[in-house]
């Protein structure tokens, strides 16, 4: 009954920052088979390019509206995919339904439900939680559907793989195989990822690595922390996090009204974890979010864990049937800060996409006629931003390339870009250097971006 709201809600949000650049943008590659669908960049994920594909047919009428359904429809399914998980684990009515509406609204799942780059992230938690209920409830072709349905969900998000492993180890901390089964099932789940490594070894590839997705102990620290506060504390991390939307007293608030319902289940009774059950269903958390805490954890990435973070809740829930008036009491609570929360949250993201649509436009205007080659100078911006909400204007702008999408990628076909640091003379320094690159025979014009302003040299 929700998703018609959610999507009403989240379909003025516009592409920001990677949106502009990922697979699933906007696709024209004549060379779609080998340079897309197969492998690109330093993944492999099919559906993503076949998204881009079908987008690149009509952008200005499917991009991002597409992205959008798909997103909230996974979502939704999510959902019901949730409620049947808890069912399989024999927990009790009142335990799924609140535990499903708390996946569906809670706050740690926005970050992926506002991203227009984000179907590879609902959709490999989708094709795990199946791949999982097939393991579990089928009794004819179990391994063959269980493995058909990781490779799937893998083929949106490399993370869809650990269900390999995720599937025995919940499995067995829930007395539904013995121990022998899981030695067994857990070598099958390793060579799953075996033949899914060799595969890529072997398909022709550029591998690209960001250094973002370099190996540091620090990094990993500081994604162990990330993970932790945005999968187990409600709050509202703009006004928390963001200093130009820093607001102590709403955001103190808001983790004022969902603490009882968090008390209740995470604090009041913690040793109830400290069995088998909740042992496998927390190293199964770990599991899910490993490739992100190991690279790049942000915002949107725990969405991978949350259907562990779902059992976690159902299994105390339970424990509180005598208490059931003070659980509803401290859930109702808690949706009303998801609420005010996800609100805040949504139309922060519509105000950046918004900022970035506003530059691209200007420097259509500015530019005046079409061109087929663009080199966009950055002067360094300070404004600080925060995951998908709160982007930093030249990230909105995506470097230049929103720009291709006002013209319905008819204009620039080239967009090159550079960064300058910012300081007192950084125009000045901006302009000299766009004066050494117009020379150059390959570049049309140059546009100069200062915070939101753009600045078009012919």
């Amino acid at each position: 009954m929700l998703t018609p709201l959610w999507l009403e809600t989240i379909l003025p949000v516009l592409p920001t920052h990677d949106d502009w650049a990922t697979t699933i943008k906007p696709d024209f590659n004549p060379f779609f088979i080998k340079e897309r669908f197969l492998f690109y960049g330093y993944h492999w994920r099919p559906f993503d390019a076949m998204m881009g594909y079908i987008l690149g047919t009509n952008p200005q009428v499917l991009y991002p509206i597409l992205n959008h359904y798909f997103i909230v429809i996974g979502h939704t399914i999510c959902a019901i995919l949730i409620f049947k998980l808890l069912s399989t684990l024999k927990f009790t009515t009142f335990s799924k339904n609140i535990t499903t509406v708390y996946f569906f609204i809670t706050p740690s799942t926005m970050a992926t439900i506002t991203a227009v780059d984000s179907m590879n992230q609902v959709y490999a938690l989708l094709c795990g939680i199946i791949s999982f209920l097939f393991y579990v409830k089928l009794e004819k072709g179990k391994y063959v559907a269980w493995i058909c349905m990781l490779f799937i969900a893998t083929w949106f998000k490399e993370n869809g793989l650990m269900w390999a492993l995720i599937g025995p180890v919940l499995t067995y901390g829930f007395d539904l195989i013995n121990q022998k089964r899981l030695k067994r099932d857990l070598l099958i789940g390793l060579g799953v990822i075996a033949v899914y490594g060799l595969a890529i070894f072997l398909l022709p590839r550029e591998i690209i690595i960001h250094p973002d997705y370099e190996p540091d102990i620090i990094k990993v620290i500081k994604n162990i922390i990330k993970f932790l506060f945005t999968t187990f504390i409600t709050v509202d991390y703009i006004y928390l996090l963001h200093q130009p939307s820093r607001n102590l007293i709403v955001a103190i608030f808001t983790f004022a009204l969902s603490l009882p319902f968090l008390y209740y289940i995470f604090i009041k009774k913690s040793r109830q974890f400290l069995n088998k059950k909740m042992v496998c269903t927390m190293f199964c958390m770990i599991i899910a979010v490993a490739p992100h805490i190991s690279t790049v954890f942000s915002m949107m990435h725990t969405y991978a864990g949350l259907a562990m973070l779902t059992i976690l809740i159902a299994y105390s829930i339970d424990c509180y049937m005598e208490h059931r008036k003070s659980v509803i009491i401290t859930f109702l609570l808690f949706c009303l800060s998801a609420v005010m929360i996800d609100i805040h949250l949504v139309n922060a993201s519509i105000k950046s996409g918004r900022i970035g649509k506003k530059m691209a436009q200007e420097a259509i205007r500015k530019t005046g006629k079409p061109v087929k080659s663009v080199y966009v100078i950055i002067i360094e911006d300070e404004y600080p931003k925060l995951s998908s909400f709160c982007v930093i204007p030249y990230e909105a702008f995506g470097w230049g390339l929103a720009s291709q999408y006002e013209t319905n990628y008819q204009w620039p076909k080239t967009i090159k870009d550079t960064t300058i640091v910012h300081s007192l003379d950084a125009v000045k320094h901006a302009k000299q250097l766009a004066s050494k690159v117009l020379l150059k025979d390959s570049i049309d014009c140059v546009w100069i971006i200062n915070h939101d302003n753009v600045d078009v040299i012919k």
